[in-house]
């Protein structure tokens, strides 16, 4: 008998839990978890983000501590939630209504868990960052968002609990299925576990880890889901909802059966993201459903700051189909300006171009308008429930209007008129140091007097800025030293004589360090 060898095999996939019942897996956890909770004194903090993998360890915990006698639940358990202020709307919403619904089940039920919202410091958010100091909307190589947004508030508070009590054990709904990096990691740190399941935490230290689904699939978490209610009075299948409304093709089944597709590959954060090329679940659940097309702007809003990376019809390349777009990469470079923060020029490491640094003014104001626009037309038109929603709260355009005018110089104080023009509204701020601030009709005469010279411009104002900053000053040390540096960022024609300069200064310390002797070089690198 011959067999065909052309048929397609259809991948088996596993039966949930290895074929084991719900029930004795589920035991089994708790079972654990109870023996671990009543080892020591030491706190728990439970890492929870309102998404599938958090739900499920949260609520093992949960279960596991009602079983407890109320005289052995002695340790508190803290759950903390990071809200990064640009998190999908849809899912910061479910988040703090179910950190107030546990709340209070947790007090009802005697349990000693205590949720805790937190929030990046106002010097670290987002638009703070991109739309005040002009950092760039962030890339696999400059990925400045994370630590600020996420790690930094997290970190803080563990290391709080590490102050007071010496020791802080993690849960965390982390799997080895997720991906090849998250199990090599996870594998890593198995073999310096300590009471077989607490593995240490490589970035804090006096910090455990405790991962109790840790070897569980999609299916296994779906599954536990969808057949144990909630403990604390939140329902699953709202859950299971949010997902399917953020996968592609809208389906997200239950499992039934070893190929029955599962609901793992939907995936929520930041809407403002440029690190991956599409926002697939906001985009999804604008598809899926018209009571969220409200926030498309978001989503014109999110691509609008990726542009110079998005996807373009290539119209040069024969071999392509009409109207086919391909991913072809457009320099961000008009944007941002041709010195660094510091008002420096840097050269890449082959020296025939300059490393661009922070947006360019005209840039961050465009961000600010089409923001507080798409926050504007959100609230008239978007359903009751988002109706005040804040897209930018007010002590970050408090933060960014102090950054324009104190820090880079922008003495005319563009803010509250920006905001007036998109919202129809006065700014709510309070007024800043009358010192500081130049009208707009004498930054118009200012602008004729450079004529047409942006550099020429940026420079006489930021001199401007900083006489008047130090004119009520007692003791006016630094005054000429910052003139100086003034005078340096903008003392350059343009772009290509600022090139030119760094170049040519380049060459001039490589030609010397050639003649240098050993003891010499020393002491020509050291001063620099």
């Amino acid at each position: 008998m011959t067999i065909p060898l052309n048929i397609p095999i259809t991948p088996v996939r596993r039966l949930p839990f290895n074929g084991r019942s719900l029930s004795e897996v589920t035991a089994e956890l708790t079972d654990e978890i109870r023996e671990l909770y009543t080892a020591d004194q030491v706190p728990w903090v439970i890492g929870y983000s309102g998404g599938k993998d958090s739900t499920a360890v949260l609520q093992l915990i949960w279960l596991a501590l009602q079983d407890l006698p109320a005289e052995q639940r002695t340790k508190q358990v803290h759950v903390i939630s990071t809200d990064t202020l640009v998190e999908n709307p849809v899912v910061a919403a479910w988040v703090n209504t179910s950190l107030s619904t546990m709340r209070e089940a947790a007090s009802e039920q005697g349990l000693p868990i205590e949720p805790h919202a937190l929030r990046p410091e106002i010097k670290d958010t987002f638009w703070v960052n991109l739309i005040g100091r002009g950092y760039p909307a962030p890339r696999p190589k400059f990925r400045w968002c994370t630590e600020r947004l996420k790690i930094k508030p997290s970190n803080s508070f563990i290391r709080n609990v590490v102050a007071a009590h010496g020791e802080a054990i993690m849960v965390l709904g982390i799997r080895k299925a997720e991906s090849q990096a998250r199990a090599r990691a996870m594998e890593k740190h198995e073999k310096h576990r300590v009471r077989d399941r607490l593995s240490p935490n490589a970035n804090l230290p006096n910090s455990l880890v405790y991962s109790p689904v840790e070897d569980w699939t999609n299916d296994d978490v779906w599954e536990f889901l969808m057949q144990v209610p909630n403990p604390w009075g939140y329902n699953n299948h709202d859950l299971l909802t949010m997902y399917q409304g953020a996968s592609d093709d809208g389906e997200c089944p239950l499992v039934v059966d070893s190929t029955t597709p599962s609901c793992g590959s939907s995936r929520f954060g930041c809407w403002t993201c440029t690190l991956v090329e599409q926002d697939k679940s906001m985009t999804a659940m604008i598809r899926n459903d018209e009571e969220k097309e409200w926030m498309t702007p978001l989503l014109e809003l999110r691509d609008k700051l990726d542009a110079p990376f998005g996807y373009i019809e290539d119209k040069n390349d024969p071999e392509l189909p009409a109207g086919k777009k391909v991913p072809h990469p457009r320099s961000d470079k008009p944007a941002r300006d041709f010195r660094r923060m510091n008002g420096k020029v840097m050269l890449f490491n082959d020296g025939a171009s300059a490393i661009h640094g922070p947006y360019l003014q005209d840039y961050r104001e465009k961000w600010l308008r089409d923001l507080l626009e798409a926050q504007t037309w959100i609230r008239a038109n978007a359903p009751e429930h988002v109706s005040n929603i804040n897209l930018i709260t007010p002590e970050e355009l408090d933060e960014i209007r102090r950054i324009w005018v104190f820090d880079k110089h922008e003495v005319e104080d563009s803010l509250p008129r920006i905001y007036r023009e998109a919202t129809g509204e006065h700014f709510p701020g309070g007024p800043l140091d009358e010192q500081l601030v130049m009208g707009a009709d004498e930054m118009e005469i200012l602008k004729e007097i450079c004529d047409g010279d942006p550099l020429h411009y940026d420079m006489v104002r930021e001199l401007l800025s900083v006489e008047r900053k130090y004119r009520t000053m007692t003791r006016r040390a630094g005054l000429f030293q910052a003139l100086e540096e003034a005078v340096k960022k903008g003392y350059y024609e343009d772009h290509d004589d600022a090139l030119a300069f760094a170049q040519r200064k380049k060459q001039w310390r490589d030609d010397v360090a050639q003649h240098l002797t050993f003891d010499e070089e020393i002491g020509f690198d050291a001063p620099a």
